[in-house]
């Protein structure tokens, strides 16, 4: 790890926060409440709390009618498709929100909250993209900065629902919340936001500041914390870049939503602190001035550029 610059030091301690970070990431990968039997009759006893004699009728009635325990569960009304394919998602490893247990998600997380979805497939589809492209494996581990030109443009929708396909591979996955204008992020995760990334470049990190998300094992949230009145400023100093050094010696993919353009310079220097940066307009509303401007600024620097992507939703 490299020193920091003089003058500096106090105002990131990166080994408190290595240590830390290395804790919340390694605590996303311990599996909750899983059963140590991984079969779909394990899952749904313990998603369901079955005690012993429901689960024997439910195994009479799978014998009796030659049926798979899942499709037994469900005639004898003691689970619903809907849990057996959550079930069957476990036993795959593949974690999304269970109905209740996503209650603190914002309706925005589509790729947790309804996974099989066409949208869901969509945002794995640019996860595919991506891992061919800036971030394949073969590629120098740099953050992805997801910029768009107005606010409104569903950039933090984007960068929501891309971490969490990330997630879904098993993969460490950290989105950040650059946003230190108008955050959203700790909202759409329903984590606590008193303190987070401007409370770590101000020097002030001696509480827990990431946040493991429920019901998704191998993502985390670090939200902004207190909304700064320097912003720019404390993006634009060296400890941010250390950081973002740091995080990714400690998580596989990390995803930084970032302030819209038209709030000033700060998206752009985000994405050069990053190295890659991604696009986002939105059909109907974004400008194709303000989009050109924006991607013809990030071209101007050293930045891996990813594209444009449109959503529509």
């Amino acid at each position: 790890m490299s020193a920091l610059p003089s003058g500096t030091g106090p105002v990131l301690k990166m080994p408190t926060l290595a240590t830390r970070t290395d804790a919340a990431a390694n605590a996303t990968l311990e599996p909750r409440d899983v059963p140590a039997d991984r079969s779909i009759g394990a899952f749904l006893r313990a998603l369901r709390h079955l005690n012993n004699e429901q689960v024997e009728r439910i195994l009479r009635h799978q014998r009796e009618h030659g049926l798979r325990f899942g499709e037994a569960a469900i005639q004898l009304d003691m689970a619903s498709s809907s849990d057996v394919l959550w079930a069957l998602s476990q036993q795959f490893q593949y974690p999304y929100a269970t109905e209740g247990a996503g209650a603190s998600f914002n309706d925005e997380l589509v790729t947790a909250l309804d996974p099989f979805s066409d949208v869901a497939e969509v945002f794995r589809d640019i996860r595919t993209q991506l891992l061919m492209g800036v971030m394949a494996p073969d590629q120098p581990r740099r953050p992805l900065a997801v910029l768009s030109p107005e606010v409104g443009d569903g950039k933090t929708f984007f960068v929501a629902n891309l971490a969490v396909a990330f997630s879904q591979l098993g993969a460490r996955t950290l989105v950040i919340d650059a946003d230190m204008r108008t955050p959203r992020l700790h909202q759409v995760f329903g984590v606590p936001n008193s303190i987070g990334l401007s409370t770590l470049l101000a020097g002030r990190a001696d509480a827990d500041l990431i946040h493991p998300v429920g019901d998704l094992p191998s993502l985390c949230v670090l939200p902004v914390g207190t909304v700064p009145p320097n912003p720019i400023e404390l993006v634009q100093r060296a400890p941010f870049a250390l950081l973002m050094q740091e995080l990714c010696m400690k998580f596989d993919h990390v995803l930084v939503d970032t302030p819209a353009a038209s709030h000033g310079a700060d998206a752009r220097v985000l994405a050069a602190k990053c190295g890659a940066a991604l696009v986002v307009a939105r059909r109907g509303k974004s400008r194709m001035d303000a989009v050109d401007a924006l991607v013809a600024q990030v071209r101007k620097s050293q930045v891996r550029f990813a594209g444009v992507m449109i959503n529509e939703h």
